[in-house]
C-alpha cells in the first residue's frame, strides 16, 4: 500500500462512517471485558437490528477510554447535520454522551433513547475534569477506533508518518526530528530518545562478535519493551490493546532511522488480550504491505515478531530482556557494552518501551516544535499514568509534563475517596518513592520527582490516604523486589532479604534503634552496588518513607502503636486487572 492507496482507504472509511447517524463506542479493554462489555456490544447490535436501526447506527468495540472505575463504559456520538457531534457540539451531552456501569440488559433503553434525552441513571458528564484536564497524544485513538481493524487506524491518519519518512526523509533527518522534539524514554529511565537512536544508527554491527540465528538477515534490531511489571500500572497494556498499529508504526519508523530490518515486541504472557490484538495488527499490516518487504513500494523492509515473557520483573531491564528473547534466563549483564552497541545476539539493538514508540508517529506528522511546546524545559510532551489507590477516579490518564500532583489527585482524580485525608502518592512502582502532602504543588517531571526521592517510572501512581501504614507500604514493595530479584548479584539477592527481615521486625514491634540504623546502611549499600536497575532502585520506597514518615518507624521501634491504623497495601498482581504487577521502570 502506497500513500495514494492509504489516502483512498482512509477517505472510503470516513465516508462510510458519515452515513451512520449514531456511533456507539463500547470499551473492550481488559477491565471492561471482565465486566461483560463484549456482551453489551452484542446486545446493542441486537437491539439496533430488532428496531430496524442497524443501517443508521453502528456499534464499535474500542480500547480503554480511561475512566476504569466507572466501567463498563459506552460512549455515544451522534451526528448533527452531517457533522460529528464532537466537531460542532462538544458540550452538548445530547449529542455526545458517556454511559457508566452499563449492563447488557441496559441495551434496549440505550437504543430507545438514541434520538431523545439521555438515560440519566447511566450518564456521567464528559465535561468533568477527568477528561477536560488531559492532553492526549499517546491515548488519542484509544476509545475511538476498533483496535482489530487496520482501516480504523488508517482513517485517523495511521501509517501516514511511516510513508512520509520513507518517501520524504533520510534516516538522519528522522533522528534529528526526534532529537529536536525532546522526547525522552517513557519506560522510566528518561534517556533522550534521539540520542539513543543516533547511537544505534552509528554503531558498527561488526564491532562485537555476533551469533545471529540462521534465517534472520538483519544485523540491527528494534525491540519494543511491553513487559511492564510495576504493581498498579497498566499503561502499556492499554495502549497495546487499544491502538496496536500505532506501536507497529513507531517501531517501523525507528527501524528505518537506525538501519534495522527486524523488530520484536516483548510482552508478558499475562497480557493475552494485548498479545491477540498485536498479532492481528501484524497480520493486517503485512497484508496491506505496511510491514514486510518493500514497504510502501520502497526498498525498506521490516518484519515484527512477538516474544512472550514469563512475568519476571527483572526482564524490564534491557539486558535481561535481551537474554530472555535469546532463549536464555532473564538475568542482566554488566554494561558496557550497552545494547545500542552490542545487544540482541551481539548486534546493535534499539530498545524503547510502548509509550515512547507511540509518541513517534505524531511527532513526525506534527513536527518536533509542536511536541517540544508541550511540557517543561527538560521534560517535553505528555506522560501516561495509571492512577490507582484511594482516589475517586481511578483509571488511565495522559497529562502534560509539569502538571502538579494536586491537579492530578484532586482535579483529574476527583480527590480522596471515603472522606479521608491525602497522605502520600507513590510514583515509579517498586523503583519509586512515596511523596507526602507537602509536595502536592510540585510539577510532575523527571527532575522534580528525582529531587524529592522518587522517579517518573513507567507511570504507576498510587494514591494513599491518612489510614495508610507507611512502614507496611515499604515492606510490601521490598517483599516484591526480594521475590523478583534474579539473584545474580549479592547486594540485591541478599540485601533485599535483610531489609525485608528488618522491616518485618519493625512492623511486629521487635526492632531496636540499631535495626533502624542497619536498615539505612543496607539501603545505601544495595542502591550503590547492585548490578542492575532493579537492585539499585529497590531501596527507594524505604528511603522515601524513612525520609518523610520517620515518626512511624520511630513509634514502632519504641513500641508505640497508633490506634485504628489499617494496613493498606497497593493491589497485588493477583487482584483486579488494573493492578496487575509490572516490571521495574528501568528501561527507556
Amino acid at each position: 500500500m502506497n500513500l495514494e492507496e492509504l489516502n483512498a482507504t482512509a477517505t472510503s472509511e470516513r465516508l462510510a462512517r458519515t452515513k451512520k447517524r449514531h456511533h456507539l463506542y463500547v470499551c473492550v479493554g481488559t477491565a471492561c471485558q471482565a465486566l461483560n462489555s463484549e456482551q453489551i456490544a452484542k446486545a446493542l447490535q441486537a437491539e439496533l437490528k430488532q428496531r430496524g436501526q442497524a443501517a443508521d447506527a453502528e456499534v464499535k468495540c474500542v480500547g480503554c477510554p480511561g475512566l476504569c472505575s466507572l466501567g463498563p463504559l459506552v460512549e455515544i456520538e451522534s451526528q448533527v447535520n452531517g457533522q460529528a457531534a464532537a466537531a460542532e457540539a462538544k458540550d452538548d451531552r445530547r449529542r455526545s454522551i458517556l454511559y457508566q456501569f452499563v449492563k447488557p440488559e441496559d441495551a434496549g433503553e440505550i437504543v430507545a433513547h438514541l434520538d431523545g434525552e439521555p438515560v440519566k441513571r447511566l450518564e456521567t458528564p464528559l465535561d468533568q475534569p477527568f477528561f477536560t484536564r488531559q492532553t492526549k497524544i499517546v491515548l488519542e485513538h484509544c476509545g475511538k477506533i476498533d483496535p482489530e481493524r487496520i482501516e480504523d487506524y488508517i482513517a485517523v491518519g495511521g501509517y501516514q508518518a511511516l510513508l512520509k519518512v520513507l518517501t520524504e526523509m533520510t534516516p538522519q533527518q528522522v533522528i534529528d526530528e526526534i532529537t529536536r522534539s525532546g522526547l525522552r524514554g517513557r519506560g522510566g529511565a528518561g534517556f533522550p530518545t534521539g540520542l539513543k537512536w543516533g547511537t544505534v544508527a552509528k554503531s558498527d554491527p561488526n564491532a562485537y562478535p555476533t551469533h545471529v540465528p540462521e534465517g534472520i538477515q538483519s544485523r540491527k534490531f528494534v525491540i519494543c519493551n511491553g513487559d511492564e511489571g510495576d504493581p498498579g500500572a497498566f499503561m502499556d497494556r492499554s495502549v497495546m490493546e487499544g491502538d496496536p498499529h500505532r506501536i507497529l508504526e513507531g517501531m517501523a519508523i525507528a527501524a528505518y532511522a537506525v538501519g534495522a530490518n527486524q523488530g520484536f515486541i516483548y510482552v508478558r504472557a499475562e497480557y493475552p488480550l494485548a498479545v491477540k490484538r498485536l498479532r492481528t495488527a501484524i497480520r493486517q499490516a503485512q497484508r496491506a504491505g505496511l510491514l514486510g518487504s518493500g514497504i510502501g513500494g520502497t526498498a525498506f523492509s521490516f518484519n515484527v515478531d512477538i516474544r512472550l515473557g514469563a512475568g519476571a520483573f527483572v526482564c524490564g531491564e534491557e539486558t535481561a530482556l535481551i537474554a530472555s528473547i535469546e532463549g536464555g534466563r532473564g538475568v542482566p549483564r554488566p554494561r558496557p557494552p550497552f545494547p545500542a552497541e552490542s545487544g540482541l545476539w551481539g548486534c546493535p539493538t534499539l530498545i524503547n518501551n510502548v509509550e515512547t514508540l507511540a509518541n513517534v508517529p505524531p511527532i513526525i506528522m506534527k513536527g518536533a516544535d509542536w511536541f517540544a511546546g508541550i511540557g517543561t524545559e527538560k521534560s517535553k510532551g505528555t506522560k501516561v499514568f495509571a492512577l490507582t489507590g484511594q482516589v475517586k477516579n481511578t483509571g488511565l490518564i495522559e497529562v502534560p509534563m509539569g502538571i502538579s500532583l494536586r491537579e492530578i489527585v484532586f482535579d483529574i482524580g476527583g480527590g480522596i475517596s471515603g472522606g479521608r485525608q491525602f497522605k502520600a502518592v507513590q510514583t515509579g512502582g517498586p523503583s519509586g518513592g512515596c511523596i507526602p502532602a507537602q509536595f502536592l504543588d510540585m510539577p510532575v517531571d523527571y527532575e522534580s520527582l528525582a529531587k524529592v526521592g522518587s522517579i517518573m517510572g513507567s507511570g504507576g501512581m498510587i494514591v494513599m490516604d491518612d489510614s495508610t501504614d507507611m512502614v507496611e507500604v515499604a515492606r510490601f514493595f521490598m517483599e516484591f523486589c526480594m521475590d523478583e530479584s534474579c539473584g545474580k548479584c549479592i547486594p540485591c539477592r541478599a540485601g533485599t532479604v535483610q531489609m525485608h527481615r528488618i522491616l518485618t521486625r519493625i512492623q511486629e514491634g521487635r526492632a531496636t534503634r540499631r535495626d533502624l540504623h542497619i536498615l539505612e546502611e543496607l539501603c545505601d549499600m544495595v542502591k550503590h552496588t547492585s548490578l542492575c536497575g532493579l537492585g539499585q532502585s529497590a531501596p527507594n520506597p524505604v528511603i522515601s518513607t524513612l525520609r518523610y514518615f520517620r515518626e512511624e518507624y520511630e513509634r514502632k521501634v519504641n513500641g508505640e502503636q497508633k490506634p485504628e491504623v489499617r494496613i493498606q497495601k497497593p493491589e497485588s498482581r493477583s487482584q483486579n486487572p488494573e493492578a496487575r504487577s509490572q516490571r521495574p521502570a528501568i528501561s527507556s
